[in-house]
């Protein structure tokens, strides 16, 4: 429960109280660095990107079951090895969470940032989004350190065996 306290937490409260700045307070776009980002407040009731429009209670039901299956992995210790993957359980339930609330309290995930080259525009997001896709790199990283460590430990097993088998001089 360690990485609830470390990082679910405060990740979450940093989230919810960013939304909340933005929901009361911005009115109009705010550019932090002309042509590149800017704070402009959006209500998303889709998934990324705003794809599958006008679904908030579908994705109200898949948030609480991503939350249960993530928070019974976390229990479970599926998350543990490498730590890189730890760390990334404990970014998701942030992440899911920060959007599960917004959807039950606000009908829609709040949105607020906005990055952006010419006409091109990333779509905007928010901390949780952050959370989740910085969880989702992780996890493929992680998936690179858990065969490493499974070749590293087939190789000590190898050699432990052949060691054993090896006639004494």
């Amino acid at each position: 429960m360690r990485g609830f306290w470390l990082i679910t937490l405060p990740l979450f409260l940093i989230d919810q109280i960013t939304k909340g700045l933005a929901y009361w307070k911005l009115d109009e776009p705010v550019p932090v660095i002309p042509g590149f980002f800017t704070f402009e407040l959006a209500f998303n009731t889709g998934a990324a990107f705003g794809m599958l429009k006008d679904n908030n209670l579908f994705f109200i039901i898949i948030s609480i079951i991503a939350t249960l299956i993530i928070g019974w992995l976390l229990i479970a210790g599926k998350f543990d090895q490498p730590r890189l993957m730890w760390v990334a359980g404990w970014l998701m339930l942030a992440g899911v969470l920060g959007n599960l609330t917004d959807r039950i309290w606000n009908g829609a995930v709040i949105d607020f940032l906005l990055f952006y080259v010419g006409s091109y525009a990333w779509p905007n997001f928010n901390i949780a989004d952050s959370c989740i896709c910085v969880a989702v790199g992780l996890i493929f990283v992680s998936s690179f350190q858990v065969e490493i460590m499974e070749r590293k430990k087939k190789a000590a097993e190898s050699e432990a065996a052949a060691a054993e088998n090896k006639p004494e001089a």
